[in-house]
């Protein structure tokens, strides 16, 4: 068997899923379980979930928590040969690893997002009124905290001040005629 038949990738994919730490050495008896459901080693007659628990902790040091890749395919192997009761040892060890062979975990039960009549009324900025429409612009993007905060004038020395610029003007009063 070259190496990429024995599972190794397989195992690495499974050991890392839903775990951003993990280095793929290593396997959870979670990440376990959910290979062993999603590669069909499952049946439910031979094999259920139950026993794929119970070969886990077998196989798995006291201390651990995980299992190495060599003990992953000691625990394939005693799943094998309840699986195929008709078979050699090798010959089930054989089946089991074509079933696990280049899968990854499959992906599930993602939300997604529901196009139904009352959430698109509910989220359409065009009719949002007061001040939740001062929260959008135009194109129903959201101003983020220039929306949601009044934003205080400050550029004067008095709030409110309507002639703002103009002192300037009133103080270089351009005279006429005068000769420097």
């Amino acid at each position: 068997l070259s190496s990429e038949s024995n599972g190794t990738k397989a195992f690495r994919r499974f050991a890392i899923h839903g775990d951003t730490r993990a280095t793929g050495k290593e396997m959870h008896g979670k990440n376990w379980s959910k290979l062993c459901k999603d590669c069909s080693v499952i049946d439910g007659k031979n094999i259920t979930l139950t026993d794929v628990d119970i070969v886990f902790s077998k196989v798995k040091k006291k201390s651990c928590r995980t299992i190495t890749f060599d003990e992953f395919k000691a625990a394939l192997g005693e799943l094998a040969r309840k699986k195929y009761k008709d078979k050699t040892g090798e010959e089930a060890e054989a089946e089991v690893f074509k079933l696990i062979e280049g899968k990854a975990p499959i992906i599930a039960g993602v939300t997604v997002t529901v196009a139904s009549p009352t959430v698109s009324r509910l989220t359409d900025t065009t009719k949002f009124t007061g001040s939740h429409k001062e929260r959008f612009d135009d194109t129903g993007r959201g101003k983020g905290k220039a929306g949601r905060v009044d934003i205080v004038d400050t550029s004067g020395y008095v709030s409110g001040y309507k002639h703002r610029g103009t002192y300037e003007k009133k103080v270089n009063k351009p005279t006429v005629g005068t000769k420097e």
